[in-house]
């Protein structure tokens, strides 16, 4: 076996793993075992231990794959039309606020009440720290003020975890995301809705 074809079926092996790992931390939480996720993924639990080492760096891995995902999300959400200040932020928002079937299932991987427990795991505490930095930096580039944007990210993801426990239909999504894009722009905003 060549080595790209080895490189490509630890790739797929990785992911697998990530994907089955997801998915049972959505259904069960912190509790799941590494025999359970090698279960769902269709490989050994000693081959998730060869790739992994352990269930708490399993859990790290998951969590590092969850920030990467959901960035590329935000990232695919900018709209590089819009030349004013706040570009970054206003992805966030739509990223979150999107209202679709699709939005559903990127605020589940972000939602912490989702992954409870995983955030006492010593192994996801830096990648916490990391997430939330690179975050800080980056909403911090967009130009507007540290208070404008902690209410509007705040807000946002305060919608979609409302949004996950089905208490915001498509219509209320709608109407606070459109506001929280208005408030994500320099200037003066409505005062009536």
């Amino acid at each position: 076996m060549t080595e790209g074809r080895q490189t490509r079926n630890a790739e797929r092996t990785r992911r697998a793993v990530l994907d089955a790992a997801t998915q049972l931390v959505l259904e069960k939480g912190a509790a799941v075992t590494l025999a359970e996720v090698a279960t769902a993924a269709g490989v050994s639990k000693s081959g998730l231990i060869h790739h992994f080492g352990s269930r708490d760096r399993l859990i790290a891995a998951l969590v590092v794959d969850a920030h990467e995902r959901f960035r590329e999300v935000v990232l695919g959400h900018i709209d590089l039309s819009e030349n004013h200040p706040g570009k970054m932020l206003r992805a966030y928002v739509r990223a979150l606020c999107a209202g679709s079937a699709e939005a559903t299932a990127e605020r589940d991987f972000t939602s912490a009440p989702m992954w409870s427990g995983l955030y006492t795991i010593p192994a996801v505490t830096p990648v916490m720290e990391e997430n939330a930095a690179w975050w800080n930096a980056q909403l911090a580039l967009d130009g507007l003020s540290a208070d404008r944007i902690l209410i509007v990210r705040r807000a946002a993801e305060g919608i979609a975890l409302a949004a996950v426990y089905g208490e915001q239909d498509e219509e209320s999504i709608a109407t606070a995301r459109d506001l929280l894009l208005e408030l994500a722009s320099e200037g003066t905003f409505r005062t009536a809705i």
